[in-house]
Formats: C-alpha cells, sequence, structure tokens
C-alpha cells in the first residue's frame, strides 16, 4: 500500500500551500502531485451541494481509497512521501481517520493569528465573488446559520482558528512527538530556519531548502456596482455551468484587486472576542505562548494571501472591512 509518512494537516490561510510546494523540491520527500486530495474528511463520497463555491470543491476531493494511494506511487524509493490538506486538524473526524489509518503519520500543523487567518479567509472567498458578505465582522456573524444549512469548512472563519479545540482532541490521538506545531510568521520570517526545522523533524537532511515560495497570494477586488454584477454572476453560474464559467469571471474580478490594509484595532477587538477563550485553551494544551494574539498588530502582510485589507467607516461609526 502507498499511503503518506506525513500530513501538513493545518490550518487554512496559513501557508500550506507555499509550504507544500517547498517540500515538494526536497530530494528525500515526495508531495502528492494533488496538494489538497482531502481524503480523510469523509468516509465517502463528498456532498452534492454547499455554499457558493462547495460543490465545485466537493468535485476535487480524491475520496476513492485506490486513487488517494495512487497518489503516492511514484515515490521514488527511500523517500518520504506526504500530502497537504489543512482542513484535517479541523475535522475532529479526519483525526480519527487518520490514526485508523496511518497511525504513524507525522503532523505538521501551521498556526496563524485567528484574527488574521479569518480575514485572509474571507478576502480569498470575498475576491473569487462567492462570499455576498462585504464586511468580515458580519461575515463572521453569519457563520452557524452557514454551518447549520451544510457549507463547507472553508466558510467556517471562526470555527477555523479554534486551534486549542482542535489540538486538544489531536492530542488524544497522537503522541506529541508526532507532531510538529509552527508559527506561520516564521514561515514568512524565517524560512530557511523552520524549513530545517520541519526536515529535522521528518528525519531528512537538512540545509537543503531555504526558502518558501511565494504562493496564493490574494487580490482585493473593490466594493462596486461591477463587483454585485459579477459576483452574482459567479454564484449564479458555479452551481449550474461550473468552473469554466466561473473561473473568467473571478480573472476578472481580481484584475481590479488592490492592497488591501490591516484590520482596525476595534475591528481586530471585536474579532478576537471570538477566540480569547480558545487562546487560552491554545495555551494550556501547548505549553506555549499566545499572548502576542490578543494585541494589535504591528505589521500584516506575509507569504500566502496575507495582504491587508481596506477599511471604511460605517455611519454608526463601526469600522467595517472595506470590499471595495
Amino acid at each position: 500500500m502507498a499511503l503518506p509518512d506525513f500530513l501538513v494537516m493545518g490550518v487554512p490561510k496559513a501557508g500550506t500551500t507555499a509550504l507544500h510546494a517547498a517540500l515538494a523540491r526536497h530530494p528525500g520527500l515526495f508531495m502528492s502531485p494533488v496538494k489538497e486530495p482531502k481524503f480523510f474528511l469523509t468516509d465517502g463520497p463528498p456532498p452534492a451541494k454547499g455554499g457558493p463555491g462547495d460543490a465545485e470543491t466537493y468535485r476535487e476531493h480524491v475520496w476513492r481509497r485506490p486513487d488517494y494511494e495512487a497518489l503516492f506511487d511514484g515515490a521514488p524509493p527511500g523517500t518520504l512521501s506526504g500530502e497537504s490538506t489543512p482542513f484535517y486538524l479541523y475535522d475532529l473526524d479526519a483525526q480519527r481517520r487518520i490514526r485508523e489509518t496511518v497511525p504513524g503519520a507525522k503532523l505538521i500543523i501551521s498556526l496563524r493569528d485567528p484574527v488574521e487567518r479569518a480575514h485572509s479567509n474571507w478576502t480569498h472567498l470575498w475576491s473569487a465573488g462567492l462570499e455576498p458578505i462585504g464586511d468580515v465582522i458580519e461575515a463572521c456573524a453569519a457563520e452557524k446559520v452557514r454551518a447549520e444549512a451544510g457549507w463547507s469548512p472553508f466558510w467556517h472563519y471562526v470555527g477555523l482558528g479554534r486551534y486549542g479545540r482542535q489540538l486538544e482532541h489531536l492530542f488524544t490521538l497522537f503522541p506529541r512527538e508526532q507532531v510538529l506545531l509552527l508559527r506561520y510568521r516564521d514561515l514568512v520570517d524565517r524560512p530557511t530556519e523552520t524549513l530545517d526545522r520541519i526536515c529535522g523533524f521528518l528525519g531528512v537532511e537538512q540545509g537543503l531548502l531555504s526558502e518558501v515560495p511565494r504562493e496564493n497570494v490574494t487580490a482585493h477586488p473593490p466594493e462596486s456596482r461591477l463587483h454585485r454584477i459579477l459576483a452574482a454572476m459567479v454564484r449564479l453560474g458555479d452551481p449550474l455551468l461550473g468552473q469554466r464559467f466561473t473561473a473568467p469571471l473571478e480573472r476578472l474580478l481580481q484584475s481590479r484587486g488592490r492592497p488591501r490594509q490591516p484590520l482596525t484595532w476595534a475591528q481586530r477587538q471585536e474579532l478576537l472576542a471570538h477566540f480569547a477563550a480558545d487562546i487560552a485553551l491554545l495555551q494550556e494544551v501547548t505549553e506555549e505562548d499566545f499572548s502576542d494574539w490578543l494585541r494589535p498588530r504591528e505589521r500584516s502582510g506575509g507569504l500566502v494571501g496575507a495582504r491587508p485589507s481596506g477599511q471604511r467607516q460605517a455611519r454608526n461609526g463601526r469600522p467595517r472591512g472595506r470590499s471595495a
């Protein structure tokens, strides 16, 4: 059987696409040609529908066991095989499936400030024309209703960032020495040292990787009448006509994008209310200090989809994420 020796299993919008590309350059590692197969997210076929764009995403799932194993057939003898599906950490059932199928797999997890992660996630979907709410705070408030309606995990802006709960469960299934926790900012600021740390964890030669490619950067299209029209066409066309129809519209939307400004401290405080208790749990579970996530951000931007977004001031005085 060809199964992975390691998994990059979390979290979305925390550099996993770039990390997958970087590790693929190591001669001792073989990364699956499908970067995000999502195999452990279901016991069988994925759901047929969900939120905007979900049907197309579900069609990308590699859910049949022979198809999944085939992803690793090309691994040269003596190399370690891996794949990267950043939703595995969030899905507690996926954690259990991994334990049942590859109990000895090493697990790599990149954690990002949960407010910044949610903001980047929202921008990703907004820029694709899929997110109908042009305000990240309001979009987070809609999460419960969307989750109950069966929208896929990528819409769970808040839930995906509650790492304490997710790791607490993971450590009931896997010994801690089998899990490597990284900081997204270390991938951005100290790529060589971080890649060496990963290689050491996996037991392959260090000193061969020195950079993490810049991947998957999301532009921020302006909120305008044209954006509303194009985005509505994307959401309407996706379940009916698929990517052949929507992909050109998404490219047109993103071609009008521009760099965005960081969230204001007022916005950040409002979103931090969703995460403060879980950050405390995370510190307890990991015995590491994440208190910097509770403070204002000194800077924004980074490696993957991390350009900051602008703001506009609502009439009631509350800062709102600008979607322009």
